[in-house]
């Protein structure tokens, strides 16, 4: 769901949109659609949550038992979404348009950046396995190295993330902060070892 997400479950397209009312409602009526897999691309309502940052629906369908660990059909869980997530055009717009009102909108950037440390923190404790890999060999760590994300890598460290798991390209978490000369996160990898 890059841009739209296209779902042939209900409860689904909820979950993505952020609509907690409709996701509950589903919920209420049989509690199977918690964890209930969409036919265009195997997402689960955590999942399409997780892609977007939706903390109280995450919340809410983990309070429901929510299988953090089922896989889509790239085999990702909703921790590597978790993971993946950026920021949208419309928040750096935001961000962007607001830095010189009284740094609002470096206070939005950081905002944005505890709510998804929030969520991957809430993934962890749900006990998502932090070393799944994907169709590509990938864990979350792996995505977190790329995208330089040094509040989420210690968290995936301290859930015990092996930094020396390859991808199917032979490549490991510390090997993507070697190559694109991170060394903070270098460093940060070389210790959990």
């Amino acid at each position: 769901c890059p841009f739209l997400c296209f779902s042939t479950q209900p409860i689904c397209q909820a979950a993505y949109q952020n609509d907690l009312g409709q996701v509950w409602r589903w919920v209420k009526e049989d509690n199977h659609y918690v964890n209930v897999q969409d036919g265009f691309n195997g997402d689960t309502p955590l999942i399409c949550a997780c892609r977007r940052g939706h903390v109280k629906i995450v919340s809410f369908l983990l309070r429901r038992n929510a299988n953090v660990n089922l896989r889509n059909q790239k085999e990702r869980t909703c921790l590597h979404y978790a993971v993946k997530k950026r920021f949208t055009f419309f928040d750096y717009l935001l961000i962007i348009l607001l830095m010189p009102v009284l740094l609002i909108g470096y206070f939005l950037m950081v905002s944005k950046t505890k709510q998804n440390e929030v969520l991957v923190r809430m993934l962890l404790d749900a006990g998502v396995q932090v070393n799944a890999r994907d169709c590509y060999g990938c864990t979350a760590l792996h995505y977190a190295c790329k995208m330089k994300n040094q509040t989420l890598i210690p968290l995936l460290l301290e859930a015990r993330a092996d930094p020396m798991i390859k991808d199917k390209n032979g490549e490991s978490s510390l090997d993507i902060a070697q190559r694109l000369k991170f060394s903070q996160i270098e460093l940060m990898l070389r210790k959990a070892l």
